[in-house]
C-alpha cells in the first residue's frame, strides 16, 4: 500500500491533467512502390500521442516557505513518484522517514494545481547548489545545473548485491516491452523498471517521455514503500544509459543497471566507480558488460 495516497478533492470540477495519451488526427500517408514515382494515398484518421507536460516541484523543509526545485517536462501520471524520486536523486532525502507528505498545490483561487507539487520533508532543506536555471525538458536529467559540482554528487558505492544468471538477464527486455501498455498506443515512450535478482519477477514499471523522469517515478515508488536500498534488484530502462542515470540508480542502491541501448562514456566511468554491474545493448539475447562483470555466475 502506497504510503502517501495521490488524491483529488472532490469539489474540484476540472478534469485532472492525469492523461498519459492525448487524442489528434493525422493525415496517414501510405506509398505503393518506391522512389520518386511511387503513388501515394492520403486518409485521415484519428490517432494518440504521448502527453507532455510541464510540472513544477517545490520542496518545503520545516520552519522555512515552500521553494522550487525544478521544472521538468513529464508525462502525467505517478506524479507524486515523480517529485519524491527527484529529491531522493538530488540527495534532499534519504528515504522514506525523511517524508511528511507530498501533494498538488493549491492556487490561488483554491483550485488544486495538477501540475505543482510539494514535497514536505521532515528535515531541514537547503537547496543551495540543487536550483536549476531553466526547465528540464524531456531527455537531460541535469539541465539548468549552473556548474559541473552541482550534476555530480557524492554518493558511496553499492552494495556488492546478487550473482544473477545471464540467461536472466537477457530475458528481461521481453518483460519490459510486454509490460508497456502506454508505449503500444503511442510508440513514443520510454520505460524503466525494477525486477527482482533472484527470479527476474517484474516489480515495478513506470513510462514517460524523459528516460530520466521514467527512473525517477521508478524510485520514487520504493521511496513511498520504504523499498530502499534496492541492493537485490536489477534497473533496466528502454533507451541509452547516460550519466544522470547511473547516479540515480546508484542513489538508489541498484548494484545491477542494463539498458536495451549504448552507454555514454561518463556512464562507464560512473557505474565503475559506484561499484555498479552495468550491461548495455541488452535485446536479442545479448548485452555487452562494461563494468564489474563478477556480478554474473557464467552459467548461462
Amino acid at each position: 500500500m502506497r504510503a502517501v495516497p495521490e488524491q483529488t478533492p472532490a469539489e474540484d470540477v476540472r478534469p485532472p491533467a492525469r492523461r498519459a495519451t492525448t487524442a489528434v488526427r493525422v493525415l496517414a500517408l501510405d506509398a505503393t512502390g518506391s522512389g520518386i514515382d511511387a503513388a501515394v494515398t492520403a486518409r485521415s484518421r484519428p490517432d494518440r500521442v504521448v502527453t507532455e507536460e510541464p510540472m513544477e516541484v517545490r520542496v518545503h523543509g520545516p520552519g522555512t516557505e515552500a521553494a522550487p526545485l525544478a521544472v521538468t517536462m513529464r508525462t502525467p501520471g505517478h506524479d507524486f513518484e515523480l517529485a519524491v524520486g527527484l529529491c531522493l536523486s538530488e540527495g534532499l532525502l534519504r528515504g522514506r522517514e525523511d517524508l511528511a507528505s507530498v501533494a498538488y498545490c493549491l492556487g490561488g483561487d483554491g483550485v488544486q494545481e495538477y501540475n505543482v507539487v510539494t514535497v514536505r520533508l521532515r528535515i531541514p532543506v537547503d537547496l543551495t547548489g540543487h536550483e536549476r536555471s531553466m526547465v528540464m525538458n524531456a531527455s537531460c536529467g541535469v539541465c539548468g545545473a549552473r556548474s559541473l559540482e552541482q550534476v555530480e554528487r557524492s554518493i558511496p558505492p553499492v552494495a556488492a548485491g546478487p550473482v544473477i544468471a545471464p540467461s536472466l538477464l537477457t530475458s528481461l527486455p521481453d518483460r519490459l516491452r510486454a509490460a508497456q501498455r502506454v508505449f503500444d498506443q503511442t510508440g513514443g515512450l520510454h520505460a524503466a523498471a525494477r525486477f527482482d535478482a533472484a527470479d527476474g519477477e517484474l516489480i515495478t514499471l513506470r513510462e514517460d517521455v524523459g528516460r530520466h523522469n521514467a527512473v525517477d517515478k521508478v524510485i520514487g515508488h520504493a521511496v513511498l514503500e520504504d523499498a530502499l536500498p534496492l541492493s537485490r534488484e536489477i534497473l533496466l530502462v528502454s533507451g541509452r544509459i547516460s550519466f544522470e542515470i547511473v547516479q540515480k540508480a546508484a542513489g538508489a542502491g541498484f548494484p545491477v543497471l542494463c539498458a536495451v541501448s549504448a552507454p555514454s562514456s561518463l556512464a562507464v566511468e560512473a557505474a565503475d566507480r559506484f561499484g555498479q554491474t552495468l550491461v548495455g545493448f541488452l535485446r536479442e539475447g545479448r548485452a555487452n558488460v562494461y563494468t564489474h562483470p563478477e556480478r554474473l555466475d557464467g552459467k548461462g
